[in-house]
């Protein structure tokens, strides 16, 4: 049954891809021996960020690097609440670059209580905010001590969820928060421990099929109306309807080639 549901403007910040490449392998969507677009990466992203002016979202820019050719997931730079900022630390070699050079950017502007993380937390990657609690993920990226030190730095209560499939190698590709008390995850990427915690948190939650997680369709945004998601997750597209959000369909597979869509280009910038 559909409610009536209003979008919330939301700051957002995002990484063009001027530098987008798949040279390394660090997830299983990555295959440095295909061939990949630079230039239709750059147009997708621009679509996207376009999409987001749209709907009255406000979108900060930080400039992308050479050598850094994952930094157009921004998800992944920090964590953001109530204007407090978490820096990333990451665990692949290939990334670590990125984390000071987002926390340069929250510095730069005027950001004061700033964090650089003790153990390793890929930001929003796996840090999911609904309402005044975070989801935390870990089992492939995120270190589970740095769930306690998220929890002190924002002072709101943090769950641990365990991921076990590496192609849901971040909380962002396996689950995806639609409102302040609502998500829709993929339960066969959890443990079964972590699926229990889900089904008690949020008995209503939407259920994406093998189908849909397989094309990312839980890497997306939602305002609380507009859910922003690949156009090819059809069956979230359907049960989103339902629920009274209003579905839209994104092609981002050129960035799909290196494990991200949606969601990972975007961080939001809550409380600034």
């Amino acid at each position: 049954m559909s409610v009536s549901r209003t979008a919330t403007p939301r700051r957002l910040l995002m990484c063009r891809p001027s530098h987008f490449g798949v040279s390394y392998s660090i997830n299983p969507w990555m295959e440095p021996e295909k061939p990949v677009d630079t230039a239709r990466a750059v147009s997708q992203w621009e679509r996207l960020h376009e999409l987001y002016l749209s709907l009255g979202h406000t979108v900060e820019v930080i400039d992308p690097l050479p050598g850094l050719p994952d930094m157009v997931f921004a998800a992944n730079g920090a964590t953001v609440v109530d204007g407090k900022v978490l820096g990333a630390r990451f665990r692949h070699a290939e990334r670590t670059a990125e984390g000071p050079a987002y926390l340069d950017w929250f510095v730069r502007r005027g950001y004061r209580d700033v964090l650089w993380p003790e153990y390793i937390n890929e930001g929003e990657g796996d840090y999911l905010t609904v309402g005044r609690r975070i989801l935390a993920g870990t089992g492939f990226r995120t270190d589970p001590r740095s769930h306690v030190e998220a929890q002190e730095f924002f002072g709101l209560p943090v769950t641990t969820l365990r991921l076990v499939d590496p192609r849901h190698y971040h909380l962002d590709t396996a689950l995806a928060v639609l409102s302040d008390s609502e998500i829709m995850y993929y339960p066969e990427a959890f443990t079964a421990g972590s699926r229990s915690v889900l089904r008690e948190m949020f008995p209503d939650a939407v259920l994406a099929s093998p189908e849909d997680a397989a094309v990312f369709g839980l890497n997306a945004f939602s305002d609380g109306l507009n859910v922003l998601l690949p156009e090819a997750a059809t069956g979230l597209h359907r049960q989103l309807g339902e629920r009274g959000f209003r579905p839209v369909g994104v092609d981002l597979t050129e960035l799909l080639k290196a494990g991200g869509s949606v969601k990972c280009c975007t961080l939001e910038l809550r409380g600034e």
